[in-house]
């Protein structure tokens, strides 16, 4: 299995940059013509020149999203972490929470109250008979 490897790694970058090149609208092309590029991928793939020529120098690769420098807006405007014990608003939602906890529990509570005295009836009127 590992001797087919390095051929199945080819066959990958290949089809990789065959569909990549395929994928790229024509305005980010760089240096030759789309259908050139797809031709020289297609002849000279299988000695990898094509497939790292169009990795390299075809496609013109954009910066990320969000950019390796901020704009000023960004820099100046930064928000601070703030750990959840310090953070008033997620306590508030803790309280908040915990009261309707507490509220459900003592439902649940009167709840089983009933049912036990009901069984309690229930058994005391079966010894009488």
């Amino acid at each position: 299995m590992l001797r087919y490897l390095p051929f199945l790694l080819v066959l990958a970058l290949w089809i990789y940059a065959f569909i990549d090149c395929l994928n790229t609208p024509e305005e980010e092309v760089r240096g030759l013509p789309k259908v050139v590029w797809v031709i020289i991928i297609l002849l000279f793939g299988e000695v990898l020149v094509g497939p790292i020529a169009w990795l390299v120098a075809g496609r013109r690769r954009h910066a990320p999203a969000g950019g390796s420098t901020p704009s000023e807006w960004h820099r100046s405007h930064r928000t601070q972490w703030i750990a959840p014990d310090d953070n008033p608003e997620f306590l508030h939602s803790l309280r908040e929470e915990n009261k309707k906890d507490e509220s459900l529990l003592k439902d649940w509570e009167a709840d089983l109250r009933r049912r036990e005295e009901e069984l309690k009836k229930r058994e005391q009127g079966g010894e009488q008979a």
